[in-house]
C-alpha cells in the first residue's frame, strides 16, 4: 500500500468529518474530470457549491499543509469547478466557492484540521 495515498485518504476522511460537523453535505469525493485532474471533495453549503482541496502532512516542520496551495493548483481547481458545473447543470443559486482544508498529523495528540473558506 502506498503510504502517501493512505495519508491523503485519512486526511480527506478527517476533512469530510469537519465539513459535515459544520453543516455541509458531501456530494462527491475524488471526482475526476478527464485530464484536468481531481477534486478532493465536492460539497454543498446551503445553496453554495463548495470545491474543496485537502492537503495533509505528518508534520509542520517544513511548511503548513495549506502552503502547498499554489497559483497553478488554484487555476486547476477553477477549471475543475467549471467542469463540475458543466456536467451538473450549471451553478447553484448561491454560486461556487473554493475552500481548502489543511490536515496536520502530529506524532502525538489530536490531528489539527484547518478549514479556510473562499481561498480563491
Amino acid at each position: 500500500m502506498n503510504t502517501t495515498g493512505a495519508l491523503g485518504r485519512y486526511g480527506e476522511e478527517l476533512a469530510v468529518r469537519r465539513l459535515t460537523e459544520s453543516g455541509m453535505t458531501t456530494l462527491a469525493r475524488n471526482w475526476r474530470c478527464g485530464r484536468t485532474g481531481e477534486i478532493d471533495i465536492v460539497a454543498r453549503d446551503g445553496d453554495t457549491l463548495v470545491v474543496c482541496e485537502v492537503k495533509t502532512r505528518r508534520s509542520a516542520r517544513y511548511e503548513h499543509p495549506l502552503a502547498a496551495l499554489t497559483a497553478t493548483k488554484a487555476d486547476r481547481l477553477r477549471r475543475l469547478a467549471a467542469c463540475w458545473l458543466d456536467r451538473h447543470g450549471g451553478p447553484p443559486p448561491g454560486g461556487v466557492r473554493i475552500d481548502a482544508i489543511g490536515v496536520l498529523l502530529p506524532r502525538r495528540g489530536t490531528p489539527v484540521v484547518d478549514h479556510v473558506r473562499g481561498v480563491i
